[in-house]
């Protein structure tokens, strides 16, 4: 009965502790996702630095492009090509806002937060979104 207990224990900090290391992210970009169309799997994911974003091309026809005023100031460019999967490890506390680049207008927007630092969120709030990214935007970043 103790060797039972001691199993049990064991498994339960090996659960907790490799969930604390697990903290690269995989984010679909996808056509479809419940009722929504042209989507990434998850709208808002926060690691820690030194962590990477994959971003997985499920669906044809996406990339990811950070958004110009939407990131970290010295964060250099980042637009990924169409249809490829794309990943990117973040050395830069702060909030990143991307959006794909052909669906921005229909919504496929998304931020990292790296760190939990939010000291560039004024910048990201200032961002000029189009059509339903819009409507999208504001909510995910009061969630942020």
């Amino acid at each position: 009965m103790k060797t039972l207990k001691n199993l049990t224990v064991l498994i339960i900090l090996l659960f907790f502790s490799s969930n604390s290391f697990a903290a690269d992210e995989t984010i679909e970009m996808l056509n479809k996702l419940d009722k929504e169309s042209m989507v990434y799997s998850k709208k808002i994911v926060r690691i820690d630095v030194g962590d990477t974003v994959f971003w997985k091309s499920t669906n044809p026809g996406h990339n990811v492009e950070f958004i110009k005023g939407g990131v970290p100031e010295g964060v250099e460019k980042f637009k990924t090509k169409f249809s490829k999967d794309a990943e990117y490890t973040f050395t830069v506390p702060g909030i990143y806002a991307y959006w794909c680049t052909p669906h921005k207008s229909m919504g496929m927007i998304g931020f990292v937060v790296v760190g939990n630092d939010k000291s560039n969120l004024e910048d990201i709030k200032k961002i000029k979104y189009y059509s339903r990214s819009k409507k999208i935007a504001p909510e995910l970043i009061n969630s942020l």
